[in-house]
């Protein structure tokens, strides 16, 4: 009989184990004390090639008025690739990196002063170089679904809170993203629908700041190649920022979807980045894409 191995580790720890978790100290209870906890990620064998790092449970403070990271965050180094230093809320999030080399990767969060409840619980899965799940390159996130919802890092509508005395009246939205969110196209369909369930990238509330293209931005956007409105109206542009997104689909391949912003949020006021649904549209006639 074979018996599953529950393997946990937190701070100091490391695994080379197919699946493991990672939690703070004392899970699941949270932590209020400053702290640096660093968890290395070995690869398992030589034919692994990435790893997908699920945030099952994951709240540090927020970034500061200008977005930055500055009391709370995770920095991924070691891997290929470049991930964006992350902190707030990210709960239900997930990433992907790849092994470079013979490197390990590594997980350093740090935290600071404050009496807000910091908590993580992260299942680190590795991946062999062959499996159909591995996440193309340039695919910080991947989903292999259908239909789904993807969100900006730290996306909410809630008070930027740093611990319960400090309310911040600035972004949530992070600075220095740059990555791609990856669709696979599933047999059988041959283009992607876009739809927003929150949106407020670069924009400015109240003063007629809707949904802005191209020209309009040029700090902060999500980037859709080649898209039209549901009638098939092409949209002229691939750059969607400020307080509204309006549905698009577009059938160029592979499907991505690229998130920027630039290192300056300061002018940009209680920007709560985006939270967009995506549908893969069948085939006409049945013709596989």
């Amino acid at each position: 009989m074979n018996i599953a191995v529950l393997v946990v580790r937190t701070c100091g720890g490391f695994s080379s184990y197919n699946s493991t978790y990672f939690t703070n100290a004392d899970y699941p209870s949270p932590i209020t004390a400053p702290t640096t906890c660093v968890f290395t990620i070995v690869r398992a064998t030589p034919t692994t090639c990435q790893v997908r790092i699920d945030f099952l449970n994951f709240v540090l403070a927020q970034p500061n008025a200008t977005g930055v990271c500055n009391a709370d965050a995770l920095i991924v180094t070691g891997g290929g690739g470049t991930v964006p230093v992350i902190c707030g809320d990210n709960t239900g999030q997930h990433i992907y990196v790849d092994f470079y080399n013979s490197n390990n990767i590594i997980l350093t969060i740090t935290t600071s002063a404050g009496d807000l409840s910091r908590i993580w619980s992260f299942l680190v899965t590795q991946i062999a170089c062959d499996c159909p799940t591995r996440a193309p390159a340039g695919c910080l996130q991947f989903y292999n679904t259908t239909t789904g919802t993807v969100n900006s890092f730290n996306y909410g509508v809630g008070s930027n809170v740093i611990d319960s005395t400090t309310l911040l009246p600035g972004t949530r939205q992070l600075v220095n993203q740059n990555y791609g969110i990856c669709v696979n196209m599933l047999p059988g369909y041959c283009s992607i629908q876009w739809s927003s369930n929150g949106f407020m990238v670069s924009g400015i509330p109240n003063l007629g700041f809707d949904a802005l293209t191209n020209g309009d931005c040029f700090t902060d956007f999500v980037v859709i190649a080649n898209p039209s409105y549901p009638n098939g109206t092409p949209v002229n542009a691939d750059r969607f920022c400020g307080t509204s997104f309006n549905t698009v689909t577009t059938s160029l391949k592979p499907f991505v979807l690229y998130v920027v912003t630039d290192g300056n949020e300061v002018n940009d006021v209680a920007n709560t980045g985006f939270s967009l649904s995506f549908m893969q549209i069948a085939c006409p006639n049945n013709l596989f894409g």
